[in-house]
């Protein structure tokens, strides 16, 4: 009698649990899933469609994670998450709704799918070698070719995807520049550097924008993005117990980020460090008052 753990759901189970939840259709396959078994998993809810040959296991919302791996095995070998996806996954943007960008090593033979935005970069080369199997945990080796030094691919979380640079790279000439700059800045704060980054360790626009109030006062230097504790915060003035945080509508809007926000500050006060907030909207149209402000609390 063949062991309970050597089943297909075992096996299926096995593929999901190292790919973010979803499987390929290679793999059911590979696992013993005949097509009435995938029909009939399909009917009564333990596997669900996300994209053709691809599905999720025993849920219809993966995350993030899933999603971005959903997309690459769609796309079949070779695949990699790319753009501003992969910038999402490095950390270096926020995930937005919309198509996942994924490059693959052809020019032909591929179509694009829905939900999927296709690039094709032959320069790429094999990076899965199989779908038999789920892939191995350690990142997949770097891959070189094509456009510079740039062009590499690796893995991040199992997920195949371009490096840090090659994201980037890929980046200039597909996002806004200011979502351009806060990647190649994030980048820069993880110590990878690139040409034509200003290293003050700001990572938006926002944060230069204060900093750059004071330029040309004479007001010592803060610290940038620093930890405090289990807290990170935008600046510090460390021999002065001063603290100065930067909300934008996009990273600090919604209850959570609120309730979020005002709890860290309890927590640093409760530190000894005085804690002040601006807004955007305040450092565009009221940098007078503000500078006023932060001189007030250096002379305390």
């Amino acid at each position: 009698m063949p062991n309970k753990s050597d089943t297909a759901d075992a096996r299926i189970a096995a593929f999901a649990a190292s790919q973010h939840g979803v499987v390929a259709a290679k793999q059911l396959a590979a696992a013993g899933l005949g097509r009435s078994s995938l029909s009939e998993r399909c009917s009564t809810g333990r596997l669900h469609r996300l994209h053709r040959g691809v599905y999720a296991v025993g849920h219809r919302a993966p995350s993030w994670h899933g999603r971005w791996m959903a997309a690459v095995l769609a796309c079949g070998e070779g695949a990699v998450l790319s753009h501003h996806s992969a910038a999402a996954l490095w950390e270096l943007l926020r995930p937005i709704e919309g198509p996942v960008h994924v490059s693959v090593p052809t020019t032909a033979g591929l179509r694009s799918r829905r939900g999927i935005h296709l690039h094709r970069c032959p320069s790429f080369g094999k990076l899965l070698p199989t779908l038999a199997g789920p892939p191995s945990s350690p990142p997949s080796p770097a891959i070189r070719g094509g456009r510079g030094r740039g062009t590499l691919t690796t893995a991040r979380h199992n997920i195949p995807t371009t490096t840090i640079r090659r994201t980037i790279e890929d980046l200039e000439a597909t996002v806004p520049p200011r979502l351009f700059r806060r990647a190649k800045r994030q980048a820069e704060h993880r110590g990878i550097h690139l040409e034509g980054v200003e290293s003050d360790r700001t990572r938006s626009d926002l944060e230069s924008a204060f900093l750059a109030l004071f330029l040309e006062e004479h007001f010592p230097s803060p610290e940038i993005n620093v930890k405090i504790g289990r807290h990170e915060v935008d600046f510090l003035w460390r021999s002065h117990d001063l603290v100065v945080e930067i909300d934008s509508f996009l990273y600090h809007r919604g209850s959570v980020s609120f309730q979020s926000d005002h709890a860290r500050d309890l927590d640093l006060r409760s530190c000894g460090y005085t804690v002040l907030r601006y807004t955007e909207e305040q450092i565009e149209s009221e940098s007078e008052r503000i500078v006023a402000d932060v001189t007030a609390a250096l002379r305390r």
